[in-house]
């Protein structure tokens, strides 16, 4: 968010608050006057276009923007100006009478899922953006998967109804096969295909056209072309109805009440069993009043959604909260970004209770150690509360239970946090995020620029909870893990955007060294240069173990030729030799080293001497053996639609991968699982993605060390 954009009078990035329209931003005080909906939708589906629209339908624009232009509302991120879609949540407040929408418009792009199920956290449904020029294709699908795994409301917009090339007919018949029987047409449009002038009502049999006034009644032709439609909508409510007289009063030929009908449908709609479809134009505005209707009168309130579990600080459960703005404050921080001029600025999704400026709150944070987000718990003073429109924000006294706000000038807020009475914290239960699984080392353009990387890369990754940063203490690079490479490039541009000079290189795989037969040798470090001198010479005998034996030391020296002082400081001086390695520097493990003899001095003799031989002689039983090199192996779960499972075990057999079994997960999808060598993993994400069309994830583990082909080669170490 941009600090230019913080005040009603400034300018704005790109004109945009030039076309806000003059408005308070007052907050609402009532829960049940609050509708929070996701906007989901693959990349390029309409959803940025669709927000600009209903913006300038109720008045919250003069004008819309433009994706080109980089005037959107809500992708103002320089990363969505350059990428030309939504990166990153944002929050999009508009008034429909008494009633305020705040309309999420999440990312549709893979890469940025964290958003998405951010945006999900702090939504009541999702209206499902679907284009009629592109249809549902295999992204749409999981995203679709993505909000019925946790029991989210929807419903459909056919978007785009009036290109050249719009195919609403095709496109709503993919909707029905893809996403099930309950996805049902509420509008159909009227006019030439490509063209669309209006849309029919095929429950209320009325026709909204663009441009008209008001409604008028469907003709004879309108109506008979939307029997099949209005039929099956009927069957699909009383289906879902709680009055079991329905069906037999249809059945015998009663012509059910509409307000009957629509009532039993906002009911469906809201506990998620019928799922309705409506179409729309972002540029003529068909469909926009349609589609504010269906959010404000059958989209859930606050009050009728469950709240995430709420625990105390030790993890204990607590009686559960509701929407209530009475309540004891809980909120939850599903964003953050950082602002040169506000510093940390988080939107906060408020579950219970009411938010007040000038109060202090407790920031508490648990459950993100594994992304190197350590535990944290802090007492704030709310100083600055805002209602967001994008990139503006707008002070506001308060935030009640069901709203979004959001908080600037906090020092320790993370995404993920709860916000909470400071007598009374609480945590709530964390939203699952997605493992990165792309590996991306980095370093400073020179080495002066480090210093100012590893600052500033901690503060994104504290505001991204899919980035996960490494230090490997084995190859020693800086590796961040990223869902892919958008993802990657959007860190790479914020950081450039806080003045760091940096540049990718190429990832090191942690190689391990052994060896692969026995060898004796003695290890003599003596030197006299006047004075006190250096004496140690140790014979050892070294050979290999089973894989993931480890490392044995055995002490058979004799008749006391090494005092055991300084047999332990050969031990030593052989680890810290196997931690460097002997060949390309990588550890050394799986062998078994001897101590069998030895030499000493009785004045030049001594710890650091005897640590040096150990080394010299590890060096020494390197040279006279040959040496193995051990790359890590994980176990990974492959998990595509089954149409895709041939052309995956194809190519992870071009992978060194070796195919250990496959099971049925569900939904038309397969688990096959894998022994893949981690070097044939760095890009696997996305290389996963164009074999599966998007549709593909997986996840992995370590298993164990094997021995690297003699044809295969790897990136060393490089100091």
């Amino acid at each position: 968010m941009s600090g230019k954009a913080t005040q009603d009078s400034s300018p704005g990035r790109g004109g945009a608050e030039q076309r806000r329209a003059s408005s308070s931003g007052a907050p609402v005080d009532q829960p049940r006057k609050i509708r929070n909906v996701a906007l989901v939708g693959r990349s390029g589906a309409g959803k940025t276009m669709l927000a600009e629209a209903l913006l300038v339908a109720t008045g919250a624009l003069t004008r819309m923007g433009s994706i080109l232009a980089g005037t959107t509302v809500s992708d103002s991120d320089p990363s969505e100006i350059h990428q030309q879609r939504s990166v990153n949540l944002s929050v999009l407040p508009l008034t429909v009478g008494d009633v305020k929408i705040n309309l999420l418009d999440t990312p549709g792009y893979v890469d940025f899922i964290g958003d998405l199920r951010a945006g999900l956290r702090a939504a009541d449904a999702a209206l499902f953006v679907v284009s009629a020029v592109d249809g549902v294709d295999a992204a749409t699908t999981a995203l679709w998967a993505e909000c019925e795994r946790i029991g989210m409301p929807r419903a459909v917009v056919i978007s785009r109804i009036d290109h050249p090339r719009a195919r609403y007919e095709a496109v709503l018949a993919e909707c029905q096969q893809a996403f099930g029987a309950a996805v049902l047409p509420l509008y159909v449009p009227i006019g030439a295909a490509d063209a669309s002038t209006g849309l029919h009502g095929v429950l209320s049999g009325t026709v909204s056209e663009s441009g008209a006034p008001a409604r008028r009644a469907a003709t004879e032709a309108e109506r008979a072309s939307a029997e099949s439609a209005r039929a099956a909508l009927i069957e699909g409510i009383i289906a879902e109805s709680e009055d079991e007289s329905l069906l037999d009063r249809y059945l015998g030929g009663e012509e059910l009440p509409l307000p009957t009908l629509i009532g039993d449908l906002e009911i469906a709609v809201a506990r998620g069993s019928l799922y309705p479809v409506l179409a729309t134009s972002a540029d003529t505005g068909v469909g926009l009043t349609e589609v504010l209707e269906l959010m404000t009168d059958a989209f859930p309130s606050p009050v009728e959604r469950p709240l995430p579990a709420v625990t105390d600080l030790r993890g204990r459960p607590v009686a559960p909260t509701a929407c209530d703005p009475s309540g004891p404050l809980v909120g939850e921080v599903v964003r953050t970004t950082i602002d040169s001029f506000l510093g940390r600025v988080a939107l906060v999704r408020v579950f219970s209770g009411t938010l007040r400026e000038d109060s202090t709150v407790h920031i508490g944070g648990h459950g993100l150690t594994d992304r190197g987000h350590a535990d944290h718990d802090s007492d704030e003073r709310v100083t600055h509360l805002q209602s967001p429109l994008g990139a503006t924000l707008r002070p506001v006294p308060f935030c009640v239970a069901g709203d979004i706000c959001a908080l600037t000038r906090l020092t320790s807020i993370e995404t993920g946090d709860t916000v909470s009475d400071p007598d009374a914290p609480l945590l709530i239960e964390a939203w699952p995020m997605p493992e990165p699984l792309m590996p991306v080392a980095v370093q400073g353009a020179a080495h002066s620029d480090d210093d100012a990387l590893a600052k500033n890369l901690g503060k994104v990754a504290a505001v991204d909870p899919t980035l996960r940063v490494e230090r490997n203490g084995e190859t020693h690079q800086l590796v961040l893990w990223c869902m892919g490479e958008a993802h990657a490039e959007v860190v790479f541009d914020r950081l450039r955007a806080q003045g760091v000079k940096l540049q990718s290189v190429e990832v090191v795989t942690p190689l391990r060294e052994t060896f692969t037969g026995p060898a004796a040798v003695r290890g003599r470090y003596v030197k006299q240069s006047g004075g006190h001198g250096q004496f140690a010479i140790c014979e050892i005998e070294v050979e290999p173990l089973e894989r993931g034996t480890g490392f044995e030391f055995l002490d058979r020296v004799v008749g006391g030729v090494i005092p055991k002082h300084y047999i332990e400081s050969v031990e030593k001086g052989v680890r810290a030799q196997m931690q460097r390695g002997v060949a390309q520097g990588f550890p050394v493990v799986d062998i078994r080293v001897t101590l069998v003899g030895g030499k000493t001095h009785s004045v030049d003799s001594s710890d650091a001497a005897f640590q040096a031989a150990g080394a010299l002689a590890l060096r020494e039983a390197a040279a006279a053996s040959r040496i193995q090199l051990l790359e890590p192996v994980s176990l990974v779960t492959i998990t595509v639609p089954d149409q895709h499972v041939g052309p995956v075990m194809t190519d992870l057999s071009t992978r060194r991968g070796h195919t250990t079994g496959t099971t049925a997960a569900g939904a038309g999808r397969t688990d096959i699982r894998a022994e893949i060598p981690d070097a044939e993993l760095l890009r696997y994400v996305i290389e996963l993605r164009a074999l599966t069309s998007g549709s593909g994830w997986f996840r992995r583990s370590y298993l164990r060390h094997d021995p690297v082909p003699g044809k295969v080669s790897h990136s060393t170490v490089t100091d």
